[in-house]
């Protein structure tokens, strides 16, 4: 069905679907407008903290690469001599309401693909919560942490924020530019103007991150060799993602040949999901490849990639956490 949906929203004029769930995006920009509303006069408490908290997120719904820039995010800050955290709301597993602590084998059935990808790639602590501000409180708690990554955390004013970095997709960009459910928008275009930094996933943009990854992984034993070695090659293609065509783009431009699979975003993946009928070689995402760990067989190939980022994202944070540092606070909402 979402799927479905997502093909009216990127379209290059608005679809007859669209004109009918406009009156539906209306209450949706009520709702939301008078919710940040109230936290703008005070009857939501915003709650910050002494450690500077960066926001990681978008204003649109399904992939625009926040996952990787998350993840590049906590190695720069590691080089910069931070101890940084991550929390997150754990999607594609179970919705906590309790803080739980995440690590590289977690289960991601029950904490989401996301989250174990992040303790993965980054060995910082994580901790999922439905309440990223319990979620904070938590990581503090357990961990010595002096900075703090909320990953998908944009829309959750609850939670104060010392910087605000929205992602974008280059390609589609913001689609309709309607608000959900009839686009795929979840705040109104104008939100952007308030970040303190907008990153594009593409070639075109103010500040543009890239995606780059040269190697296939084993999902079994981390075994590694070039994707050169697959040109020409019919393999099967899997994603589970928000834009899976951008991965199938990826691999098409190094010669292989695909049979697609498309999964839902976050889909929890079984062993049936993989009776193909032959004995191809199966390529898929990072994050799908945390997900088919118990079940998979020297077949399975993931691709893992990392962010390209811009210098002056760089410039930017270091800006912002010598303000912070010198107690000058990001204003409220």
């Amino acid at each position: 069905m979402f799927l479905n949906l997502e093909r009216h929203w990127y379209k290059a004029s608005y679809s007859w679907l669209t004109y009918l769930l406009l009156p539906l995006s209306g209450l949706f920009y009520l709702i939301t407008a008078f919710r940040r509303f109230l936290y703008r006069i005070g009857l939501k408490k915003v709650v910050n903290f002494s450690v500077p908290v960066i926001v990681v997120g978008n204003i649109t719904v399904g992939g625009t690469g926040k996952t990787p820039l998350v993840i590049w995010l906590a190695k720069f800050l590691q080089a910069q001599g931070y101890q940084p955290g991550i929390v997150s709301r754990g999607v594609g597993g179970i919705k906590h309401y309790v803080p739980q602590n995440v690590d590289a084998i977690s289960n991601s059935d029950i904490v989401g693909d996301e989250a174990v990808l992040l303790a993965k790639k980054t060995h910082c602590p994580v901790v999922i919560c439905v309440d990223r501000v319990a979620a904070v409180r938590e990581l503090l708690k357990i961990a010595h942490c002096n900075i703090v990554i909320a990953d998908d955390g944009l829309q959750h004013y609850h939670l104060g924020r010392t910087i605000e970095i929205a992602v974008i997709d280059g390609e589609r960009q913001l689609g309709n530019k309607c608000l959900l459910p009839a686009g795929p928008l979840r705040e109104l275009p104008s939100r952007l103007k308030e970040v303190d930094c907008v990153v594009t996933h593409g070639k075109t943009g103010s500040i543009t991150m890239q995606l780059h990854g040269n190697e296939l992984r084993t999902v079994t034993n981390e075994s590694k060799q070039l994707l050169t070695a697959f040109h020409s090659q019919t393999v099967h293609a899997v994603a589970g993602i928000g834009h899976p065509q951008r991965f199938f783009h990826f691999l098409r431009s190094h010669g292989l040949h695909l049979i697609e699979h498309v999964f839902s975003d976050h889909y929890r993946y079984a062993k049936k999901d993989f009776h193909f009928m032959d004995n191809k070689f199966i390529i898929m995402t990072e994050k799908d490849a945390v997900k088919c760990q118990h079940f998979a067989d020297e077949r399975f190939l993931y691709v893992p990639v990392e962010a390209l980022v811009d210098d002056r994202l760089q410039q930017i944070l270091l800006e912002k956490l010598l303000l912070f540092s010198n107690r000058v606070l990001k204003p409220g909402f």
